[in-house]
C-alpha cells in the first residue's frame, strides 16, 4: 500500500511566545522548526502499516524551501519519498492549501495513494481544515480524531475517543484520515535513517499562490496570569501565613470548622 502523509513546518516554541512587531507572525528568530506532533504520529502510523503490509510512505508539505528539512526529518523516521510544494514564504490559507495539495495528488496519480493520513490539526493554527477540505476535493470519505486504525484489503477500520467511550468507523478505501497524537509512540531516527534522509532527493513542485478569501488581521498572545511567586516570610514567622494559604487551597481545614468538628488539622 502506498500511503501519503501530509505534514507542516511549524515553529518550535518554548516558553513565552513572542510576536513580530506588526503582529502578523510568531517571531521565530530564536527558535527552530519542527513537524506538528499529530503529523509525526501520522508518519509513524504510515510506516508501521507499510512494515506490515508492504508499500511506501510519501510525505508532502507546502511551505518555503526550508521546509525540506522537516521532510528529511520524516524520511529519517522511515518514510520513503519527500515532496515539497514550494512557496515564496507568503502564508497560505486552508482553502488554498487543500486545493494545491489536491492538484499535486492529481499530478502524482489520483489513484496512487489509497490512504492519505494527516494530523488532526496543525500545532500552530489549529485549523482542523486541510484534511477535511482535501477529502472533499478528492471525493473521498474522511474521518478525524483517530487514535487507532486497521487496514484490511480495501477496508479501513478506525476508532476515536468520544464521551468516555469509543466510536468505530469503517471506510472504503481510498480515504483520508486525521490522526491524533497518542495513536502511537514515534520512533527515534536511527543513524542509518539520518544518513539516508540526508542523501535523499526531495521532489520540488511550485504551485502558484492562491488567495482563498480569508484575511488575517493580527495575532494576539492570550493574556497570561500576572501571579508571581510570593515569599510568605522567613523562619518561624512564616508559619501563620503558610497555614492560612494551606487552608485557602483546602489542604487544611479552616480553624472554625476544625473546632466545630472536634478535629485537629
Amino acid at each position: 500500500m502506498d500511503i501519503l502523509v501530509l505534514v507542516k513546518r511549524v515553529p518550535m516554541v518554548g516558553g513565552k511566545m513572542v510576536l513580530t512587531a506588526d503582529g502578523q507572525d510568531v517571531d521565530t528568530r530564536l527558535s527552530g522548526f519542527t513537524v506538528s506532533p499529530h503529523e509525526e504520529c501520522a508518519v509513524e502510523e504510515a510506516v508501521q502499516v507499510t512494515e506490515r503490509l508492504g508499500g511506501t510512505v510519501t510525505v508532502l508539505t507546502l511551505g518555503p524551501p526550508e521546509a525540506a528539512d522537516q521532510l528529511r526529518d520524516m524520511l529519517a523516521l522511515g518514510a520513503h519519498r519527500g515532496v515539497l510544494l514550494e512557496t515564496d514564504g507568503r502564508e497560505w490559507g486552508p482553502i488554498a492549501t487543500a486545493a494545491a495539495i489536491a492538484a499535486a495528488i492529481g499530478e502524482l496519480g489520483p489513484a496512487a495513494f489509497p490512504l492519505i493520513l494527516a494530523g488532526n490539526e496543525a500545532a500552530d493554527t489549529g485549523g482542523y481544515q486541510v484534511g477535511i477540505r482535501l477529502a472533499h476535493a478528492l471525493g473521498r470519505p474522511c474521518v478525524t480524531g483517530i487514535k487507532r486504525l486497521e487496514v484490511a484489503g480495501d477496508l479501513l477500520r478506525a476508532w476515536r475517543d468520544y464521551g468516555g467511550g469509543q466510536e468505530e468507523f469503517e471506510l472504503a478505501l481510498p480515504a483520508v484520515v486525521g490522526v491524533k497524537e497518542g495513536i502511537n509512540l514515534p520512533r527515534y531516527p536511527s543513524l542509518p535513517g539520518r544518513l539516508r534522509a540526508k542523501r535523499a532527493q526531495i521532489e520540488v513542485r511550485k504551485p502558484a499562490w492562491q488567495a482563498d478569501g480569508l484575511r488575517k488581521i493580527a495575532l494576539r498572545v492570550p493574556a497570561g496570569s500576572a501571579q508571581r511567586a510570593r515569599v510568605l516570610g522567613h523562619g518561624a514567622g512564616a508559619v501563620p501565613e503558610l497555614i492560612r494559604v494551606l487552608g485557602d487551597i483546602g489542604v487544611l481545614a479552616p480553624a472554625g470548622r476544625a473546632e466545630a468538628d472536634g478535629t485537629v488539622a
